[in-house]
């Protein structure tokens, strides 16, 4: 019991800790000046966004947004390094500190206002729903009313879409979302009229297509830390680029159209103090402990228990194909074993989620991240039970044999209980990482720990306090299964000879 209360007091140490210091980073966050004294603006942006921020044919990142920051660096005098990370995580990269300026298409609203120094704009641009080909059930933004669209969650088309009445799958991507229109898992996806334009005139998808408009007009920004220090003199840059009609020049170029904000007056009227929502870094904890516990509780260990266990089934089967003396079964165990350790589980889940539905295969995001979890834990396990098993002395098969006993009844009763002792740590430890692992389901809808803690930050952009508690559950649910594998060594170790 001792150990028990002690391990107990280190959770609660560590949990009062973190939150110390998410009181510390919610003082302290966008506190910082950047004064470019160094000659470098360093920029974030998606490089996945096409037309505004993407690899060009040689490779190089380019587009819209790109260009324009550019500009502005050339007029303040500085070299301009960029910093290419999902739109998803922009903010908190900012944030922290990882650049000094988002430029991503970042719509002007109350909140990033109240939270982030913003520029002046220098895009207008409406808003459309893209639909399935032949959807004609949705003829208006208010038809969104009840269906599910995919929108990233911080952007400002997600909050469009909610705002409407939407259910908002969160995804990484405007390709993404598409995909998941053209698949059928959502009913459309509320986008930049410049990104679908342009997404058309490169893929010439008939796939999708406009649905609607939105009907409102938005305008998009640079945005720094707040108190940053820098806005004054991109506002000053972005001013005389359209003065100088280089604003004109970039964005004819890539839209065949004039884009750019004449000038402050427009700007001026987006200014309206929004009063701030209010919530502290605390409240916003309190009211997502639950939601976040019941995330974990009905989807995250539900997956990570199906998965494993049908995982040990194919990395049982795969093992015993390894030892097999049968030379085909052999080697396709053993390519089976290659491919899983070769790639990534990210891949893998894309595959899976993404990839098959073009063979006309569509699974829902739960089971398509059980398939893709246990066909990797299978292959990393097959080759921990190989190992025990082999570890098992000859001699024990031959006093089997000796005995009259066949292949499978020796597998069960002699060979198989001894290597569970040796398999045990190393089972455990892929287990642990599985817990961790079921992380990556948020890329493919599946509403998990992560994927609650990103939705609940994303309208607040609070993504350091929502992630510091989703890592204590995760840590909480790794301390108890290293807990129980200590109790199960413990008990297989009974019998051993010292």
């Amino acid at each position: 019991m001792t150990g028990g209360r002690r391990r107990v007091g280190a959770v609660l140490a560590a949990l009062v800790g973190v939150l110390a210091l998410l009181g510390v980073a919610g003082c302290s966050s966008g506190t910082g000046a950047s004064d470019l004294d160094d000659g470098v603006l360093v920029v974030g942006t998606e490089g996945t966004y096409s037309p505004f921020s993407f690899q060009g044919d040689d490779g190089q990142l380019t587009g819209y947004d790109v260009d324009v920051v550019r500009a502005v660096g050339e007029r303040l005098g500085v070299r301009v390094d960029f910093v290419q990370t999902p739109f998803d995580s922009i903010f908190a990269g900012l944030q922290s500190g990882r650049f000094d300026l988002i430029a991503n298409q970042v719509t002007i609203n109350d909140e990033r206002r109240e939270r982030y120094d913003l520029s002046r704009p220098y895009t207008v641009s409406e808003g459309e729903i893209l639909a399935r080909t032949g959807d004609t059930s949705i003829t208006s933004l208010a038809d969104l009313a009840g269906r599910t669209t995919a929108q990233s969650s911080t952007s400002n088309w997600a909050e469009v879409a909610a705002d409407a009445g939407a259910r908002v799958e969160a995804v990484e991507g405007f390709v993404q979302a598409v995909q998941l229109v053209k698949d059928g898992r959502v009913d459309a996806t509320v986008n930049d009229s410049l990104a679908v334009a342009e997404y058309f005139a490169q893929t010439g998808d008939t796939g999708v297509a406009v649905a609607a408009q939105t009907g409102d007009t938005s305008l998009q920004a640079f945005a720094a830390r707040k108190d940053s220090g820098l806005m004054d003199r991109v506002n000053d840059a972005l001013q005389g680029l359209y003065d100088d009609g280089t604003l004109t020049r970039i964005s004819e170029q890539y839209f065949g159209s004039d884009v750019a904000v004449p000038d402050e007056a427009e700007f001026a009227a987006t200014e309206e103090a929004s009063g701030g929502s209010g919530t502290s870094t605390g409240d916003l904890i309190a009211r997502n402990l639950v939601p976040m516990l019941k995330a974990t509780v009905t989807m995250t260990l539900p997956l990570t228990a199906i998965s494993f266990v049908i995982g040990l089934a194919i990395a049982l089967a795969v093992a015993l194909a390894r030892i097999s003396s049968i030379r085909p079964l052999a080697l396709a165990a053993r390519f089976y074993v290659s491919i899983v350790r070769g790639t990534p589980l990210l891949l893998q889940l894309f595959i899976v989620f993404y990839a098959l539905p073009q063979f006309g295969v569509v699974i829902s995001p739960f089971p398509a991240a059980v398939v893709a979890f246990s066909i990797n834990v299978g292959g990393y396990a097959a080759e921990i039970i190989r190992a025990a098993i082999l570890s098992v002395p000859k001699g024990q098969w031959e006093a089997a044999q000796t005995i009259g006993m066949g292949y499978r009844t020796t597998l069960q009763r002699i060979v198989l209980p001894q290597a569970l002792r040796t398999a045990v740590p190393p089972l455990s430890n892929t287990l642990i990482s599985l817990v961790k692992d079921t992380s990556l389901a948020s890329t493919i809808l599946v509403t998990e720990l992560l994927r609650t803690a990103q939705l609940a930050a994303a309208p607040t952009f609070d993504f350091f306090a929502l992630y510091s508690v989703a890592a204590l559950y995760y840590w909480a649910i790794c301390i108890a299964l290293s807990f129980v594998q200590g109790r199960l060594e413990t008990r297989l170790d009974r019998y051993v000879a010292r």
